[in-house]
């Protein structure tokens, strides 16, 4: 699959995470330091809002149960052997741009 917009990157500040949907998929953008990184929105514990969290450096933590996950790979911070999936994303003339496969 080829990259598909998201949004506008003024909706989404420096040290900022939301949620989007692309492509009928929830994911989790977060603006790290002015680049993006996608991964999937939904914790693999009981499915919380990945989007909704609250991110600390490249780490976003899940507002439901405080997992917490790296956003530059969408590993698990107390188990990296586990995570959820990473996308491609990337900032083109305003817009976020992001490559779910």
């Amino acid at each position: 699959m080829a990259f598909v917009k998201a949004g506008a990157i003024a909706e989404l500040p420096p040290g900022k995470i939301r949620e989007y949907q692309v492509n009928g998929k929830a994911i989790a953008i977060a603006n790290v330091g002015g680049k993006c990184f996608a991964i999937n929105g939904v914790c693999l514990h009981q499915g919380g809002p990945l989007g909704d969290g609250e991110l600390s450096g490249k780490m976003v933590i899940c507002p439901w149960h405080a997992w917490d996950y790296d956003v530059t790979t969408g590993k698990l911070a107390a188990n990296p052997s586990v995570g959820v999936e990473s996308y491609p994303a990337e900032i083109r003339e305003g817009d976020i741009y992001v490559d779910i496969g």
